[in-house]
């Protein structure tokens, strides 16, 4: 089966229906492609919803509601694989997003006395 919209990034309205025969091959095509920024799920299943959470890979998983309208400030919003860099606008680590990672090392086992000058 060619899952073609499925597999790329598509902005602008667009519905696609893709069947499934389980839940298991449902999360196989979602998770086939490149991209995961934003990704639904609408069960009634405690077990499938539970599933989604562990297993569904997206930035932003919906479950039973909209999958639209994130606020930045109010909710999180990124994605990863080629959808994103991991940090989420809005979220707690976001300024973390704009600062360059530093790690310094002092050998803590000094011989001799060095006296300030």
């Amino acid at each position: 089966m060619n899952h073609w919209i499925a597999q790329n990034e598509v902005f602008g309205p667009v519905l696609a229906i893709m069947k499934a025969d389980n839940f298991d091959e449902a999360l196989e095509i979602a998770n086939s492609t490149e991209f995961a920024l934003t990704g639904g799920l609408f069960s009634r299943s405690p077990m499938n919803i539970e599933r989604a959470r562990k297993e569904f890979e997206v930035g932003n998983l919906y479950i039973n509601r909209g999958c639209t309208g994130a606020l930045v400030g109010r909710h999180p919003f990124g994605g990863f694989k080629m959808s994103g860099m991991g940090s989420k606008a809005g979220g707690p680590d976001y300024l973390l997003h704009f600062l360059e990672p530093r790690t310094v090392t002092e050998n803590t086992m000094r011989r001799g006395f060095a006296p300030d000058l």
